[in-house]
């Protein structure tokens, strides 16, 4: 998953704090303490009129952010400076709590701006987005290196056993104190201002990182003259290739736009070899073209960044800093996670390659597989194994039907929920969807935007993100949105979708439900604000509900008729899931490894040629498989250079192994049932990080997790 949202919530971060040293001297900027007055004609001034605070998109000019954010870090400053002085000894009500009440102004602001820049960007909001960047990194300084300020904190952290907190308080002052501390609250004068400059770099080249990456996937997709060469799309896509196109400034042409991954999914049925090679090289360089988007020096200085402010933070590396509030808490646990599961993983991918070179040369292919050919073949190989092709499965795919009669019906067997479109809600973009979330009780739970289709103006990939967070201090509920980069279909046509698409919409669904459900009193600890490798658990536990029998059946109907899939094809569809995954996890590690291979550089060794690094860490970790190329490579790796999983990237691998053992206890335990929802949702979904985690799975479990039923459902035992 990934989420635009971090920068805000580091912000957000900077709302919690307390202690006293009263020699300190306040390091915050000067501030008036009486705020400016609202613009009248600037929505965001105050708070929303809508159901539930929804943000007035209707009421709302690009260049409204900017003035609303900057003016929000000045009232936040006002109010941190408030708590700050207060002569009154420090208590969690008058430190901690008051700070988790301040910046509504700043986070009402930036939370709608990086929801927007994420998903519909444009050049003003792109250059507000540069602009704010320092200043945002500045803000938070401000508030977490201030010595006055720490020493509040530290006071109360230092009393939290003798005071009379619930577990909840106690948590959020531990979380807290360790917050100040990995901002450098710890570190001399001299060394919170290199930090403050490291930060405000950091986050400047974070964000012309993804501004470059969506210009040069806009830049990068091929474009074809000939339709002979689509032979093998649907007619469906080849009109949604034309309308791009036309779109593009090129009627009578069609445009195959490029996804976020290497791979791209019209591989799997593009016939023309050459079209393929095009696709597959657009794609791996999209980013490294020499140009004004090559992001390549970006990120050769974003690593020497990083790798620094470890230093200076006393660890010996920046995965070491990052992983450390983490489950796995090292980064040698993480490699081990990972390179334990190489072996059997590319063992695996190299006899998938020897099949589908197999195919190729009783076609008389005359030439050696590669990773253009691996989708394609791969398809051939599927269909003659078990007969079975995408073509065949996606009119049984048809969106709103796996959306109402699939992710929303398996939310409702567990949970009891159910959804209701509405029309009176302003939203960004015209494919963006509205939903009232109303519990099991009929009371509303919570608000929810879906916003499925790829566009020029939006960051690839699917991630879920807050309007607005739960609150228990102030009874606010949750305005949840999910965004998607599924193909738009031409006018007129239905919007079908693959497999993997209809696993993304459960997939984002799950961080959904994650959201929906929480139920803490502070908005720190609520809902997803968990550790990275906890965050996909309950994500990717909401992926199996897609091929549960009686979901499945529930929305696998074609689309033309209304017939359920026929039978023997969903058995070929479930007998087929193991299908592949020696490319899938091969893939997958080569990413993950790739990332912390970047992350675990000394300061001394940071600055590395992006290319022969990326080919020599590859080598290192063996996972370079030509025919199987990283899901990301390092020139376009979002998640790791612009969207806050910098060494991070290993947690989907980390969370899978608590979703797959997860999904065990159901199947122990009687499967699909409200019971047992209610359990999973009291026991996971609503805790959010208000206690360890490890031990609140233990304690819905009944053990810790075991690795076996991963290995099992991917085929590698």
């Amino acid at each position: 998953m990934f989420r635009p949202l971090l920068l805000s919530s580091a912000i957000a971060l900077a709302l919690t704090a307390c202690g006293d040293r009263p020699a300190a001297e306040s390091t915050m900027p000067a501030t008036d303490t009486a705020a400016t007055a609202a613009p009248a004609e600037n929505a965001l001034f105050a708070a929303s009129t809508l159901p539930f605070q929804a943000p007035p998109f209707d009421k709302l000019k690009d260049t409204d952010y900017q003035p609303a954010i900057e003016e929000g870090m000045k009232r936040h400053l006002a109010e941190i400076r408030e708590i700050a002085d207060n002569p009154e000894a420090p208590t969690f009500e008058n430190t901690i709590e008051a700070m988790e009440r301040s910046g509504e102004l700043l986070t009402r602001a930036a939370v709608t701006f990086f929801a927007l820049a994420g998903a519909n960007t444009n050049d003003t909001l792109q250059a507000t987005e540069e602009a704010l960047a320092p200043k945002l990194a500045e803000h938070s300084d401000a508030v977490h290196l201030d010595p006055k300020l720490f020493a509040r904190v530290k006071a109360i952290y230092d009393q939290r056993d003798s005071l009379e907190l619930t577990p909840e308080q106690k948590t959020l002052v531990e979380h807290t104190q360790r917050n100040f501390e990995r901002a450098g609250a710890l570190l001399g004068d001299a060394e919170k201002a290199e930090l403050r400059k490291l930060n405000a770099e950091e986050s400047t080249l974070s964000t012309a990182f993804g501004n470059k990456l969506l210009a040069a996937g806009n830049a990068g997709g091929v474009f074809v003259t000939d339709v002979a060469e689509l032979d093998g799309l649907d007619a469906g896509a080849i009109a949604a290739a034309a309308d791009a196109a036309k779109a593009a400034g090129k009627d009578g042409q069609w445009l195959l736009s490029l996804q976020n991954t290497t791979q791209q999914p019209v591989l799997a049925s593009l016939k023309n070899r050459a079209l393929r090679e095009r696709l597959m090289a657009a794609s791996t360089g999209r980013a490294e073209k020499g140009d004004g988007n090559d992001t390549r020096a970006t990120i050769q200085r974003l690593a020497e960044l990083r790798a620094r402010k470890a230093q200076l933070l006393g660890f010996p590396n920046y995965a070491a800093y990052s992983i450390a509030d983490q489950m796995a808490a090292t980064p040698e646990v993480a490699l081990k996670l990972l390179t334990d599961t190489v072996p059997a993983a590319t063992a695996r991918a190299r006899a998938e390659l020897a099949k589908i070179q197999g195919v190729v040369d009783a076609q008389n292919g005359g030439f050696t597989a590669g990773a253009a050919d691996w989708d394609f073949y791969a398809e051939q190989v599927r269909k003659a194994e078990f007969d079975l092709d995408e073509a065949q499965i996606r009119p049984y795919f048809e969106l709103d039907r796996v959306l109402n009669d699939g992710v929303f019906f398996a939310a409702n067997q567990l949970y009891g929920i159910t959804a209701k479109e509405r029309k009176d809600i302003p939203v960004y973009h015209p494919d963006v969807r509205v939903f009232d979330i109303m519990d099991a009780d009929g009371k509303q739970l919570a608000l929810f935007y879906l916003d499925p289709f790829k566009r020029d103006s939006k960051q690839g990939g699917a991630w879920m993100g807050n309007f607005v967070e739960q609150n228990g201090l102030t009874g606010t509920i949750p305005v949840v949105y999910n965004v998607e980069n599924f193909t738009k279909p031409a006018a007129g046509q239905p919007a079908l979708l693959s497999f993997d698409d209809v696993t993304t919409l459960f997939h984002e669904f799950g961080h959904a439900l994650h959201g929906f459900f929480s139920k803490t009193q502070y908005p720190s600890l609520a809902g997803t604000n968990v550790p990275r490798d906890f965050v996909e658990f309950p994500s990717q536990f909401n992926e199996h509900w897609a091929l549960d029998p009686k979901v499945f059946a529930n929305y696998a109907k074609h689309h033309e008729t209304g017939e359920a899939m026929p039978q023997d094809l969903v058995d070929r569809i479930v007998k087929a899931r193991t299908f592949n995954q020696g490319y899938a996890t091969t893939e997958y590690l080569s990413a993950a490894l790739l990332d912390l291979a970047w992350h675990t550089l000394p300061p001394e060794d940071a600055k590395q040629d992006v290319d022969a690094f990326e080919k020599q860490a590859l080598a290192q970790y063996k996972v370079d498989l030509a025919a199987v190329p990283p899901r990301y490579r390092t020139s376009y790796f979002s998640h790791i250079w612009g969207g806050g999983y910098a060494a991070g990237y290993y947690a989907y691998f980390g969370s899978e192994v608590l979703d797959h053992d997860a999904f065990q206890w159901f199947r122990e335990n009687g499967g699909m049932t409200r019971e047992n929802g209610q359990v999973f949702r009291d026991k996971v979904l609503s805790i959010g990080h208000t206690r360890d985690l490890a031990t609140a799975y233990r304690e819905f479990r009944g053990k810790d997790p075991s690795v076996e039923p991963l290995l099992e459902h991917r085929g590698l035992k």
